[in-house]
């Protein structure tokens, strides 16, 4: 993810000024906690993201079909492995190669792309309002969007959205 920059909270201060509820906080310290606890809400529709961390563990312990992976060959299998081949065995499916990788593994028969479809869905995440404000993309269950902050921001990168008190 990006840093929370002056372009993202001038964004995300369009949105305080246009709601009315929000648009009353006076800004300062207790006015960035009060925007934060809005921020991290789900967001207003269903707006999907592309996850920045999956677990191995997370896809094969849930709904994963054990059958298949004898059926991969060497080289899927391979790079199966390689895409969590770090020291916390997750992948970042936000990335286009990842998910490349992963489409390599689990093609050709319809047992192969129902256990891919199932990998899929642990790869998406529905968004909160921040996320899905910074958000780039379509944000759909087949087309998720990729997020430009993720999670919650800290009351002091909040306070960024009221340039004027940095004066």
């Amino acid at each position: 993810m990006s840093e929370f920059t002056p372009e993202l909270a001038a964004i995300i201060r369009t949105y305080v000024d246009a709601d009315p509820v929000l648009a009353q906080i006076i800004p300062g310290l207790d006015g960035a906690g009060r925007v934060v606890e809005a921020m991290v809400k789900p967001a207003p529709t269903s707006f999907f993201v592309w996850r920045s961390w999956v677990f191995k563990d997370e896809i094969m312990q849930n709904g994963f079909d054990w059958t298949l992976v004898d059926n991969l060959t060497v080289g899927k299998a391979r790079i199966w492995d390689w895409l969590f081949s770090n020291t916390n065995m997750t992948c970042n499916p936000s990335k286009v190669n990842v998910r490349a990788g992963i489409d390599e593994c689990w093609k050709g028969t319809t047992a192969m792309l129902a256990q891919r479809a199932v990998i899929y869905t642990h790869l998406k995440r529905n968004a909160n309002i921040l996320e899905w404000l910074l958000a780039t993309g379509t944000g759909t269950i087949d087309n998720p969007a990729n997020m430009r902050f993720e999670g919650s921001p800290g009351y002091w990168e909040m306070m960024k959205i009221w340039p004027e008190l940095s004066d």
